[in-house]
């Protein structure tokens, strides 16, 4: 059903083939049993390490980045993404940590939206919206995978049922994790349905380049010149808002903490940053959507996509009620997410760029996460 996938051979093979010429270290995948579900399905967790030493861990568990190791400006590994150090956190009730999230990732306005003449009534899991697919989103089904037999990728399957949280079609979706040996964590998303259906595929990673505290000081850096103000519930309000002249102007880089308490509409409406950024690319090619710097570790996150938005989150619901790796509470601001996206209620703004995936059509949607130093 899913045609044009990335062999794998494809993603390691001649780079494999050049470390071993210089005799540096191979990119590896491993893969050890990490638990079980509450059902007594089996959880597996993979090991993606480059040539480089980078390191990401990747659960079958709703596709989460369970931890990502990079350098700092000296060399020293740290972890820049929060999470629990265990199965279990993840099993219990947390924010989307590290996850995929779908079928629809955001929130679609009053948990129903209408195609085709029909009426689609889903689950109503964030006041009287629909957030990130549902009450059980692809963030909590355990995932087919399949780890390459060379070089540090995984790949991801799935099948959501025709109904499956409310929606249309029988959708089939497949994410491939690559860690390349230029730092990069590429994710690529391939879906195909057997009848019109909304799709907005993303991954919900928080990221800290300092490895702890709060993430203020981080220098943000998103190229686009629109956003799309929300209402009280969060859902946007279908006007697309030049960012010049308000705190949501990321186009120079800015400290994430300068403007977030500013006295705007937008910024109460959120608690924060928790908006729709409309990228200058427009999407449909990859394309550099945000870069984040962070000065005391001189960590540098680049993101590209080829999607036509960016969710910029400042952890605003983070409260300190939730412990994480190494016994840490996480408080608010304790992390930010660059969710790649279509805007949020898309199926209900028309004048939105389209998010139905078409039966018989397929869907691609490409992320890349790059690391540096400055």
């Amino acid at each position: 059903m899913m045609s044009g996938l990335i062999a794998f051979a494809s993603c390691s093979g001649s780079r494999d083939s050049s470390a071993r010429k210089e005799n540096k270290p191979l990119a590896t995948t491993t893969k050890v049993l990490w638990g079980h579900t509450a059902g007594g399905a089996p959880v597996e967790l993979y090991t993606l390490t480059n040539a480089n030493g980078l390191r990401a861990r990747i659960t079958n568990y709703g596709g989460i980045i369970v931890s990502l190791e990079v350098p700092d400006r000296n060399g020293k590994l740290g972890d820049v993404v929060l999470g629990f150090d265990s199965l279990d956190g993840y099993l219990g009730k947390h924010p989307y940590f590290g996850a995929i999230v779908g079928r629809y990732g955001n929130r679609i306005g009053k948990a129903r939206f209408t195609l085709h003449g029909k009426t689609y009534q889903l689950a109503a899991n964030n006041g009287v919206n629909a957030l990130h697919g549902g009450l059980r989103g692809f963030d909590k089904v355990v995932w087919e995978a399949q780890a390459s037999p060379e070089g540090s990728v995984v790949q991801l399957n799935y099948l959501s049922k025709d109904g499956e949280e409310g929606y249309p079609g029988n959708l089939s979706v497949r994410v491939m994790y690559v860690l390349t040996d230029d730092n990069e964590l590429q994710i690529e998303y391939l879906a195909q349905t057997d009848k019109d259906t909304p799709l907005n595929l993303t991954n919900h990673t928080y990221f800290n380049l300092a490895g702890g505290g709060d993430v203020l000081k981080h220098k943000m850096q998103i190229l686009a010149d629109r956003f799309t103000p929300v209402d009280a519930g969060l859902i946007p309000t279908g006007e697309l808002r030049p960012v010049a002249g308000t705190p949501f102007d990321f186009n120079t880089p800015v400290e994430i903490g300068a403007r977030i308490s500013a006295d705007d509409e937008q910024i109460r409406l959120g608690g924060g940053y928790d908006h729709n950024f409309v990228l200058s690319s427009g999407g449909g090619k990859l394309a550099l959507a945000a870069r984040v710097a962070e000065p005391a570790t001189g960590r540098v996150l680049e993101v590209s996509t080829t999607e036509p938005g960016v969710q910029f989150y400042t952890g605003n619901f983070l409260d300190g009620s939730i412990t994480g790796k190494g016994g840490v509470r996480y408080g608010k601001r304790s992390g930010f997410c660059l969710e790649t996206q279509h805007f949020p209620d898309s199926p209900n703004k028309p004048e939105f760029p389209s998010a139905i995936l078409r039966a018989g059509q397929q869907y691609k949607s490409v992320t890349v996460f790059r690391f540096t130093t400055q």
